[in-house]
């Protein structure tokens, strides 16, 4: 944080100001960490980035090799299990599977591709799309890929209350509402809406 003198110094422009005003509307944070934030940066921006100690830089390694995709078969065991089956003529046979994916696109049951979106529909999130980042991206969850509403939400099924489930739906909402100003997205928005109804029919 710079010293008192550089703040005297610094004066934040309009433009800045006017950036923690929207980030305000948006976002439950308060005007005074903004605004240190803004002197750190105004302090530090011209500084380099500290060279890696090597615990980090063992540990970045660590992170980006530490999963592993599922090989086939293990996809094809997981999707046998979930379904009660031992191969893939008695799964496309089998009735609890044709209803579960009535509607879904044409599954090639050669490409790997295909095992995996079930995987991802039906059992679990894939190994290597863990704690994702990104567009679509919330909490870890990529809400395209995965319909996962209590882990989008970061809320306890059985646990949260009401309006638990209604704070994180306004919070979101003041992100993603196709009319919040550069962070507004009607895509997101409309997945985040089916997520909440599902929420609210259970809870």
């Amino acid at each position: 944080m710079p010293t008192a003198k550089a703040k005297s110094e610094v004066v934040l422009n309009c433009l800045i100001r006017d950036e923690i005003t929207r980030i305000l509307e948006t976002n439950e944070l308060d005007s005074t960490s903004l605004e240190k934030f803004a002197y750190f940066v105004i302090d530090n921006y011209r500084k380099k980035d500290p060279k890696p100690t090597k615990a980090k830089a063992a540990n970045s390694t660590q992170k980006a090799t530490k999963a592993k995709p599922l090989t086939l078969t293990q996809l094809k065991a997981a999707i046998y299990k979930h379904f009660e089956v031992k191969s893939t003529t008695e799964l496309k046979k089998a009735g609890s599977f044709k209803m579960a994916t009535d509607g879904m696109d044409d599954l090639n049951f050669n490409q790997k591709e295909s095992w995996e979106k079930l995987y991802r529909k039906f059992v679990d999130v894939l190994p290597e799309e863990t704690n994702q980042e990104g567009y679509g991206c919330i909490n870890g969850i990529n809400i395209f890929n995965y319909f996962k509403p209590w882990q989008v939400f970061n809320l306890d099924p059985q646990t949260a209350s009401d309006d638990d489930i209604k704070n994180v739906y306004r919070a979101l909402s003041k992100i993603y509402h196709p009319d919040v100003p550069n962070t507004g997205d009607a895509q997101i928005f409309d997945r985040l809406n089916t997520m909440y109804k599902s929420i609210t029919a259970q809870a």
